[in-house]
């Protein structure tokens, strides 16, 4: 095979720690894995981060830089056998680091299948996820594990990749590339290393050798639309994809909520994480206009997990299709992000007396719990009183939208709190 059938991130993969781009705050000269790394000891870990920024190759690299032998596996294609099968031929003398791509897709029974080689020092893992390891890889695992997360490349960081490229690339070299302008770059990469690499070798195919060529933005853009299957091989639309699912359910557009889905799916999509973005969009975009949204993409997310595909797609489509065409408020969500932001700026206000729990008599004589009111002694089971600290007295947080339940709900705190708004 010719260099030129090797696709770009590949022909110029680092080959030490040091020529890793972009996360300085994991390998730069003070930092933690740099300093295990230079004391011999490399531990298992789990590196979180979106696509194309370098997790497989760090993994590589690490493994290289203790002399251990490295093992890499997918979590789409390798089953607790195959697991097994692994741990079992890893070597007592010198265990090696066993890196997975894709953790998070591992079940139960596969991580389990981890858990015991790691405790006994059978190997060495690194897992890879874009997902938050907190929620997709089991507590007893994570916990022998450093969790590092991984950054998307900034566009310094780019820059200086696709520099490094023009100037190490015998290909690229003798195209004798200059570039005017980096935004389109900057912009279809998104930080993603692997995105910036493969497009500008796009854009370089397209130039004759032994002249001078210009890229700029308008070259950049047209490139990219007119390869856009090629630029976005290997399931790596991941984000775009998703951001139009999510952005077709809160228009209301059913239609293209379902086409986007499917898209997802036909790229290999993990379908659990499909209905977690349901689940979030049902409470973010929909909330209190329709409480049966979150109930709904709940059961959902807990159905996918346990039916699987095929049959799954048949769940989500209800599920997606039920969202879309649901009434939509974010009201609740912009709620919360005032809370936190006031919580922020206020947590040196104590608690009223009347609000704090008493369980011990000293407590009572100081006054906490005093002239508390318990709303359900009172008609309705509501009675006028204060539950914020006096100095935030009058604040509103929660704005309601103009849906059915929404209104129908403030005109219900209207009467209840009349009196106290007359008061003020």
């Amino acid at each position: 095979m010719s260099d030129t059938n090797i696709p770009l991130p590949e022909r110029i993969r680092p080959r030490s720690l040091s020529e890793i781009i972009g996360q300085d705050h994991l390998l730069g000269e003070q930092a933690p894995l740099r300093q295990m790394i230079d004391q011999g000891h490399l531990p298992s870990i789990i590196f979180w981060g979106p696509p194309g920024v370098g997790k497989t190759t760090i993994a590589l690299l690490l493994a290289q830089a203790v002399d251990r032998p490295f093992i890499s596996l997918s979590a789409l294609n390798t089953g607790v056998k195959e697991l097994r099968e692994v741990i079992a031929e890893s070597g007592d003398l010198l265990p090696p680091v066993v890196f997975i791509d894709e953790i998070h897709r591992f079940n139960k029974s596969q991580q389990d299948a981890l858990l015991g080689a790691v405790e006994k020092g059978k190997i060495t893992l690194i897992g890879a996820t874009t997902e938050n390891p907190s929620f997709e890889v089991n507590s007893a695992l994570l916990s022998r594990c450093q969790v590092y997360t991984l950054h998307s490349l900034d566009e310094t960081a780019i820059q200086q990749l696709i520099q490094r490229a023009l100037g190490s690339d015998k290909f690229l070299k003798e195209r004798q590339i200059k570039i005017e302008e980096y935004d389109a770059l900057f912009q279809f990469s998104a930080g993603d290393a692997r995105k910036a690499l493969n497009l500008l070798d796009l854009v370089a195919s397209t130039f004759e050798a032994g002249q001078e060529n210009i890229i700029n933005n308008a070259l950049v853009v047209k490139t990219a639309q007119q390869n856009i299957a090629r630029y976005d091989k290997s399931g790596e639309q991941h984000y775009d994809l998703v951001s139009a699912f999510i952005k077709s359910i809160r228009g209301s557009d059913p239609d293209a909520t379902l086409y986007w889905m499917a898209r997802m799916l036909k790229g290999g999509e993990d379908p659990v994480f499909i209905a977690r973005r349901m689940l979030i969009a049902a409470s973010e975009d929909i909330g209190n206009s329709n409480p049966n949204a979150l109930l709904l993409a709940g059961e959902c997310f807990r159905s996918v997990q346990a039916v699987g595909m095929p049959e799954a797609r048949i769940i989500l489509g209800q599920c997606a299709v039920y969202l879309a065409t649901s009434p939509k408020s974010n009201s609740t969500y912009l709620a919360i992000n005032q809370a936190l932001q006031l919580a922020e700026k206020t947590a040196h206000l104590p608690v009223p007396l009347h609000l704090r729990n008493a369980p011990t008599k000293l407590m009572k004589q100081q006054g906490y719990g005093a002239d508390y009111l318990y709303p359900h002694d009172f008609p309705e089971h509501f009675v006028l009183q204060e539950y914020l600290p006096p100095e935030l007295k009058g604040t509103q947080l929660y704005q309601r939208a103009l849906n059915k339940r929404e209104v129908e709900a403030e005109r219900l705190q209207q009467r209840r709190w009349q009196q106290d708004q007359q008061q003020q």
